[in-house]
């Protein structure tokens, strides 16, 4: 088995709860770590062979710019759909961070974090 991240995914998008964050939009952290089985693709050294980053980048990236009102709810979509598309990937733990969060205070970022298994 291996382990495969993608980390600082960067993107500005239009989560939240409140109708100003729906128009002026937030930057947004993703951080991404899969689980699978890169042993064929470390002898083979073939794409083919392996979960291509490229792919889960994508994912990530339309995901985000469909607009939801809670961070779980995008992550989710995220996780279901990896676990869709991608059927080598046994785990996903995933982190989506809103940077400067409107919470009244001096926060650099909210994060929530979810990990899921394949059932």
């Amino acid at each position: 088995m291996g382990i495969i991240r993608l980390k600082n995914i960067r993107t500005f998008s239009y989560h939240g709860c409140l109708v100003e964050e729906s128009k002026i939009g937030s930057d947004y952290r993703v951080d991404l770590e899969i689980k699978a089985d890169l042993r064929k693709s470390s002898v083979s050294d073939e794409l083919a062979d392996t979960v291509d980053y490229v792919h889960l980048n994508k994912i990530v990236v339309e995901e985000m710019a469909i607009r939801s009102k809670l961070l779980e709810h995008v992550a989710k979509r995220i996780i279901t759909r990896i676990f869709k598309e991608i059927p080598e990937v046994s785990r996903i733990v995933l982190e989506v961070s809103k940077i400067n969060p409107p919470i009244g205070g001096d926060v650099e970022q909210v994060t929530i974090v979810m990990e899921e298994y394949r059932a």
